[in-house]
């Protein structure tokens, strides 16, 4: 590693991420895992939900390589991917409008007055009410693929959610194995807000956001409830993301978009103690 190590803390409404720009090799892949493991353990060292390396790609304006907390890969990243295209414009490594390779394909975002806007992949593999047998008995679930693989549940009320206990049950359930799967609890509001609580594979705990995960929870309910577009999601952590869509009444979704913040808190530099513990 070249220390020390630039970086930038970044929040996506609450979501918070380490970037780096990694176009000049700065970080050494080796043990790279437990690198990132380390500087996203809160107290010890900076602390964070995810990791982001921004390197060259010869196709479009950049790369991106996304990790969670524990240090293992994931596909996509609503929340990330915004704040990775606010920080590649910041530091003039692409325009307002820009494009940047990702494991499920090119993407495209946008810098708005809303803060950043991104199209996600095409909703697939969406499934409605089907029975997961759990340790109390069977539960209707309702999944979706928005990146990443969601588990969406519908509740009458959030906060008496026990979020850890049975999401656990669902993330590393055989049913989606080996992967696992993220969770999601929603409850459509009077005003027709979505509110949103989320379990967050690779973090394994409930984080205050999750871009692909309000996806999933706008299509769900569009799906099952006829919400229309766009769908205000409330985060936990009070922040709201705006979904847009095409939906064409049979099940089919297209031309997702993800909008919402992207804050620097702060620019920085990790040295060896950051890691070295």
């Amino acid at each position: 590693m070249n220390v020390p190590l630039v970086f930038f803390k970044m929040s996506g409404s609450g979501n918070d991420f380490l970037i780096i720009d990694n176009r000049k090799k700065v970080i050494d892949d080796n043990h790279l895992p437990v690198f990132i493991k380390k500087v996203c353990q809160r107290k010890l060292s900076v602390g964070a939900d995810g990791f982001i390396l921004i390197e060259n790609s010869e196709l479009v304006d950049f790369k991106w390589r996304f990790f969670n907390s524990d240090g293992s890969p994931a596909e996509m990243c609503g929340n990330g991917a915004r704040c990775a295209a606010r920080f590649a414009y910041l530091n003039e490594i692409a325009g307002k409008k820009m494009s940047f390779e990702t494991v499920v394909g090119i993407v495209e975002a946008s810098i708005t007055k809303e803060g950043v806007k991104i199209k996600m992949p095409d909703p697939k593999d969406i499934l409605l009410d089907y029975l997961l047998e759990l340790e109390h008995g069977p539960l209707s679930i309702n999944s979706v693929n928005t990146g990443v693989p969601h588990v969406v549940i519908s509740v009458d009320n959030l906060d008496q959610v026990d979020i850890v206990k049975q999401s656990r049950q669902i993330r590393y359930h055989k049913h989606f194995s080996p992967a696992g799967t993220n969770v999601n609890y929603v409850n459509i509001q009077p005003d027709g807000i979505v509110a949103i609580r989320t379990y967050e594979r690779g973090v394994e705990d409930e984080t205050l956001a999750c871009g692909t995960g309000s996806v999933a929870g706008a299509i769900i309910m569009a799906h099952k409830k006829k919400v229309n577009p766009p769908v205000r999601i409330l985060t936990r952590g009070g922040s709201y993301l705006n979904i847009h869509f095409k939906n064409d009444g049979n099940g089919n979704f297209a031309d997702v978009f993800l909008e919402g913040d992207a804050r620097v808190i702060y620019e920085g530099k990790l040295w060896e103690d950051a890691w070295h513990w």
